[in-house]
């Protein structure tokens, strides 16, 4: 007898029992979720934010419409909407390293080696000053699209908002940052 498995990618959620479907939706995507929860909050604070993403979906788990679309974005939507109380964390951050640095620069003399370094470092400051710039929403569509590589259909299911919304703020937001790193006659004179 064969046994028939559920799609993994558009679930039945509501089922009786969802222990088996949860175990493997776990099993699939938890480590990714993992890896782009981990590059915005740390290691330690990713997995309990995976761990309480799966705990909200399956509370949720009713709310879920296969129809609507694939689970991956509703499950980086929930992890979103939770990571978003560490926002606050992830701006000081970004702003802490914008000012890090300032007065420690080395002298003008110094070889190529530490002049590369220092370049990167102030370039890292001007993209940590960008991104803390940045809002909530846009942060969230460039960091769900570089970090977690999720595409813009999934970006715009996992924040509820149109996929002609998340290309719009992405392509703003790339041209903002861009604008930020690339020098200019005025910064140089």
């Amino acid at each position: 007898m064969t046994r028939i498995v559920p799609r993994l990618d558009r679930p039945d959620l509501a089922a009786r029992d969802p222990q088996q479907i949860f175990a493997r939706l776990f099993d699939e995507y938890a480590p990714p979720l993992r890896g782009y929860l981990a590059g915005r909050v740390g290691v330690h604070a990713a997995d309990d934010l995976v761990a309480e993403t799966f705990v909200v979906a399956l509370r949720r788990r009713a709310s879920y419409d296969p129809q609507q679309a694939p689970v991956r974005g509703w499950l980086y939507g929930i992890a979103t909407n939770l990571l978003r109380n560490h926002v606050r964390q992830e701006v000081r951050g970004f702003q802490l390293t914008a000012k890090a640095g300032v007065e420690d620069r080395p002298a003008e003399n110094h070889d190529a080696a530490v002049a590369g370094r220092v370049d990167a470092a102030a370039r890292l400051r001007v993209l940590a000053a960008g991104l803390a710039a940045l809002s909530e929403q846009d942060r969230d569509v460039l960091l769900l699209t570089s970090w977690a590589g999720l595409e813009p259909a999934e970006v715009a299911e996992a924040l509820g908002v149109p996929a002609s919304t998340v290309r719009s703020r992405l392509h703003r937001v790339r041209h903002r940052l861009q604008a930020l790193l690339v020098p200019t006659e005025e910064n140089h004179s």
